[in-house]
């Protein structure tokens, strides 16, 4: 299985996690000029060889009509209505802004403009050439720092204002970010516990206690720790693209590597300050499913029916029934539902209250699937979803049965000429 794996021993920002994976690539700086190209307004990223504690790596910037925010000694990430957004990892850790004089009044202004959430899914879907899926993935990042922001200064995500040029700094290393792992398409995202770095964090707001609130909120669920370095380590755009992206936190798997990048940060610490991306090939690991099965030869097929949807509707992943002989030579049901460990004890709970079985079997098993996830196409009958899958040298793709059926109603045709009407497309 095609596996990525962040070590994040030193928390995570934006820029180092796209430094990382730029190194993962073949071309790296083929990519950087084709993102300079999408045209992200007043934005240009650079790439550098960088150094830490003798470890070679990359370092990323990015500047905003000609302007890379500085690093001073405090954070300043937080939003509200009339407040300034700066989010450029953690090596960024400013509350003010330095402009050289020789700037116009005019471009200062300019910088010191504020958007919305509702600004920046205008800039990137109306005004960036991006595939659907890559824009969904960076409004998806970007809704998590809004409802974070949201969260802690408490007042409504549509109320929620970014400065201008921490906004366009952010959203350079979501979508560069996003179109990396587009190009990487790992099957599986693993990620180490994240170091957030301890002690207290300066804002507009005050002495704030590290993670900020921001990406406290964002990394509910998410195992963290702090240590003694001393500072921000993960910041909030970091957490949300971690959060998004990760299907698990935990220790290294077992992994045959054919790439390794390191993402540097700015700042030097005790410790290699950068992330590690590892791409590699892990053995596909079978995950616990667990079948319940019972025999009845005294329920009606309404009774049968009605108990597989309570079922479903209870979180069972399937339900089926199967024609069985019982005792006494009675024709019977056979009725199996699969289920997580987690609804396990809820579907025992709903057999023997929608079905007249007096013992219910259980069995674990090890269950194998394809990764799985859905694309949608335009087509001159609307959106369709495809269904896609992968793994095992296997690639197959489907398109959804519910948007084939509305199209064959629409156009009075069968299913199989709604999908040959659609592949001609």
């Amino acid at each position: 299985m095609r596996t990525l794996y962040f070590d994040c021993h030193m928390g995570a920002a934006g820029d180092m996690l796209t430094a990382a994976l730029l190194e993962l690539i073949p071309e790296p700086e083929q990519f950087v000029e084709q993102f300079n190209a999408l045209g992200i307004p007043g934005v240009k990223m650079e790439k550098k060889a960088a150094e830490k504690s003798g470890i070679q790596g990359t370092q990323v910037s990015i500047k905003v009509n000609g302007v890379e925010e500085e690093s001073v000694d405090h954070h300043h990430e937080h939003a509200h209505s009339h407040e300034h957004h700066h989010e450029h990892g953690h090596h960024h850790d400013h509350e003010h802004h330095h402009h050289d004089h020789e700037h116009s009044h005019d471009h200062i202004h300019d910088l010191h403009q504020h958007r919305t959430l509702a600004d920046i899914e205008h800039v990137v879907r109306g005004h960036l050439d991006l595939p659907e899926t890559v824009q969904d993935d960076v409004m998806a990042v970007y809704q998590l720092i809004a409802e974070a922001e949201s969260h802690a200064h408490g007042v409504p995500v549509t109320d929620i204002h970014f400065h201008e040029v921490g906004t366009m700094d952010a959203v350079a290393d979501i979508t560069a970010f996003c179109l990396l792992m587009d190009r990487i398409k790992p099957e599986r995202v693993l990620a180490s516990p994240i170091h957030v770095g301890s002690g207290q964090v300066k804002c507009a707001h005050g002495i704030l206690p590290v993670p900020a609130p921001a990406t406290a909120y964002i990394l509910r669920d998410v195992p963290i720790y702090g240590g003694s370095i001393e500072g921000e380590l993960c910041t909030p755009t970091g957490a949300a693209l971690l959060k998004h992206f990760v299907d698990e936190f935990g220790d290294m798997p077992l992994l045959k590597t054919s790439a390794i990048g390191y993402g540097m940060g700015k700042k030097d610490f005790t410790a290699t300050n950068c992330v590690r991306a590892m791409l590699g090939e892990s053995p596909r690991k079978a995950e616990d499913i667990f079948e319940l099965n019972c025999n009845v030869d005294d329920m009606t097929a309404e009774e049968i029916g009605f108990a597989m949807e309570r079922l479903f509707e209870g979180g069972a992943r399937d339900v089926y029934t199967i024609p069985v002989g019982m005792k006494k030579n009675r024709p019977g049901t056979l009725i199996h539902v699969m289920c997580d460990d987690s609804t396990r004890e809820r579907m025992v709970e709903l057999l023997f209250r929608h079905t007249t079985t007096l013992g219910i079997r259980c069995c674990r098993m090890d269950r194998y699937t394809l990764s799985r996830k859905i694309e949608k196409i335009e087509t001159p009958y609307g959106e369709v979803r495809v269904k896609k899958s992968t793994g095992f040298g296997v690639e197959r793709s489907k398109y959804e049965y519910e948007d084939l059926a509305r199209i064959a109603r629409e156009q009075g045709i069968s299913l199989e000429q709604a999908r040959e009407q659609i592949g001609l497309e």
